[in-house]
């Protein structure tokens, strides 16, 4: 059979990385679908792993100091990446630009020491509205700085999965908490400057490039913040850790797959799913039963993710068509 001209990897399986590997099976199941559908997919999967994560490092930053628990998750990221760059050899590895690593590195630590700080102080239904922010922030620096465009069809679903998120948490916002509120919020456009910077890295750099460099940056630059005040992890925190690094690189993994190929701001208003996924999660692991407004805001949530992978699917659709 001929090769697929889309197909990125016509090199036999036996050479390629485990990242590759599943990023080949992945492609092969979903070749049939618009390159937004197929972001999409890889976006949602992100979020899901990322809100395993936020639970687990919610924990972790109750039991130890907040930039310790910063710096051990990106430490063992880093571990947990090492066997795969060994595989590869370090000049797989090498980023063709530097300066964007270490730029988008230091700016994704200044949003992580935000959120960490504030982690633990607020509750959790709080944390998630604030954290919601960041679509926004993301669509207006795209359609600035990446001169996306910038369709009304994303301002509409972006704007239907906010309205859906305002249902969910609307009725359990305490109100209080003051100046930490200000905290993660503060977060949130400066987790959307980091992830544009992704998205401009991309262009020209992996994704496992990317995801390596983050955790060795974020490392390096969490370091000095975590020495004062080190507590030693007990035995089961060292493991969480691990889990972390693990949950951690493959959530980034998939996020930078769906900016490298869509657009980022045809991406986000599935991020609003993260919300259907963390009350998934409470309901399976704390029998935490959803409330009606969970139900209703994650049906508004889902609806908008859909539509707006038709319509994107549908206009691609045209344009191949034209000759």
């Amino acid at each position: 059979m001929p090769a697929d001209p889309a197909d990125p990897f016509p090199t036999p399986l036996t050479n390629l990385s485990p990242w590759a590997r599943v990023h080949h099976a992945v492609h092969r199941r979903t070749a049939h679908l618009s390159p937004t559908v197929r972001a999409l997919l890889w976006s949602s999967a992100s979020g899901f792993v990322f809100c395993l994560l936020n639970a687990l490092a919610r924990q972790l930053t109750l039991q130890l100091p907040a930039m310790e628990a910063q710096f051990l998750r990106y430490a063992f990221g880093i571990a947990v990446l090492l066997p795969f760059v060994m595989r590869a050899g370090l000049a797989a590895y090498r980023p063709k630009n530097i300066g964007g690593q270490f730029l988008r590195g230091a700016v994704h630590t200044v949003g992580l020491i935000l959120w960490f700080l504030a982690l633990p102080r607020i509750p959790l239904a709080d944390m998630t509205a604030i954290g919601f922010t960041g679509p926004i922030f993301i669509l207006v620096g795209a359609a600035i700085f990446l001169k996306e465009p910038m369709r009304w069809e994303r301002w509409l679903a972006t704007g239907l999965g906010f309205g859906g998120v305002l249902i969910v948490v609307g009725p359990q916002l305490s109100g209080s908490g003051g100046g930490w509120h200000l905290v993660m919020l503060a977060s949130a456009p400066v987790f959307a400057a980091s992830f544009l910077i992704t998205k401009a890295l991309t262009r020209y750099e992996t994704p496992e490039v990317i995801v390596f460099w983050q955790a060795v940056t974020v490392t390096l630059f969490s370091l000095p913040l975590a020495l004062p005040g080190w507590v030693w992890p007990s035995a089961w925190q060292w493991l969480a850790f691990a889990v972390s690094g693990l949950l951690g690189s493959l959530g980034h993994y998939c996020l930078t797959r769906s900016y490298r190929i869509a657009d980022i701001s045809a991406t986000q208003s599935v991020k609003f799913l993260d919300l259907v996924w963390a009350s998934a999660l409470g309901f399976v692991v704390f029998a935490d039963v959803p409330t009606g407004s969970t139900l209703i805001g994650g049906a508004v949530i889902c609806l908008a993710t859909i539509w707006l992978a038709r319509r994107e699917s549908r206009a691609l659709s045209k344009v191949d068509a034209e000759p």
